[in-house]
């Protein structure tokens, strides 16, 4: 795909390393009357980006996959985000599949036997059918996120889910995301006051000693495994 002829197909001009608020205009303006979404798992970066779009008020669809594996302030953060913006509708598009069915079928701490199938069944699987309503999918992913997102491209192809992918923070890092948070009063999972530079399942996810709130690292997820991607964007799994 010729992602440069969809970057240049409009009066703006945006490029690798615009500044994000010129990247998030573009793109409302480029793909004004398709099926925009966002999705998010109430992460800081995820939660940022909302507030980003939702300045526009532009009805806009939010889609997460509860796992039915969140911690409780993960699911209070949803909550205060419903709250604070009503111009936006938030939809759960996770499995049908419950912990006590995953368990009959592959056995108990599927998450500990082969956490690959369980990102698999509870994120990977539920998300083709999240997105195919939508034309254009907006991340809140960053390159700086880990080695495998360092090439990651403002606008790309997504082959895994047939959908163009947008990514508006891609060059930005933690700190400026903290500063953005801050500035603009965006609501954050509290468990990042608490050790936790990213926020996944209870079970794949534990604090990392000495983690500061503004800092961003994945050594606390799928601890010991080897692991460092649920798989939902090509990576990993």
């Amino acid at each position: 795909m010729d992602t440069q002829a969809v970057i240049s197909r409009t009066t703006r001009t945006v490029n690798e390393d615009s500044p994000a608020h010129e990247i998030i205009e573009w793109s409302l303006e480029r793909f004004a009357g398709q099926r925009m979404v966002i999705t998010t798992s109430f992460g800081m970066e995820g939660c940022a980006l909302i507030d980003m779009y939702a300045r526009h008020n532009v009805p806009l669809d939010v889609v997460y996959l509860d796992t039915m594996f969140f911690f409780k302030e993960t699911y209070e953060l949803r909550d205060r985000m419903i709250d604070k913006y009503p111009h936006v509708t938030f939809v759960n598009k996770g499995t049908t599949v419950t912990p006590e069915q995953q368990a009959e079928q592959h056995g108990p701490e599927l998450w500990k036997s082969n956490p690959d199938l369980c990102c698999s069944i509870r994120k990977v699987i539920p998300m083709a059918p999240a997105l195919s309503d939508y034309d254009v999918w907006f991340t809140g992913l960053r390159r700086t996120q880990s080695g495998t997102r360092a090439n990651l491209r403002v606008v790309d192809w997504d082959w895994q889910y047939q959908i163009l992918k947008v990514s508006p923070i891609a060059s930005l890092d933690r700190p400026q995301i903290w500063e953005y948070v801050q500035e603009h009063n965006v609501p954050y999972n509290a468990l990042h006051e608490q050790g936790y530079p990213t926020v996944g399942c209870t079970h794949c996810t534990k604090p990392v000693p000495g983690s500061k709130i503004g800092e961003y690292s994945r050594a606390g997820r799928w601890n010991g495994t080897g692991k460092t991607e649920c798989g939902l964007h090509g990576y990993g799994i």
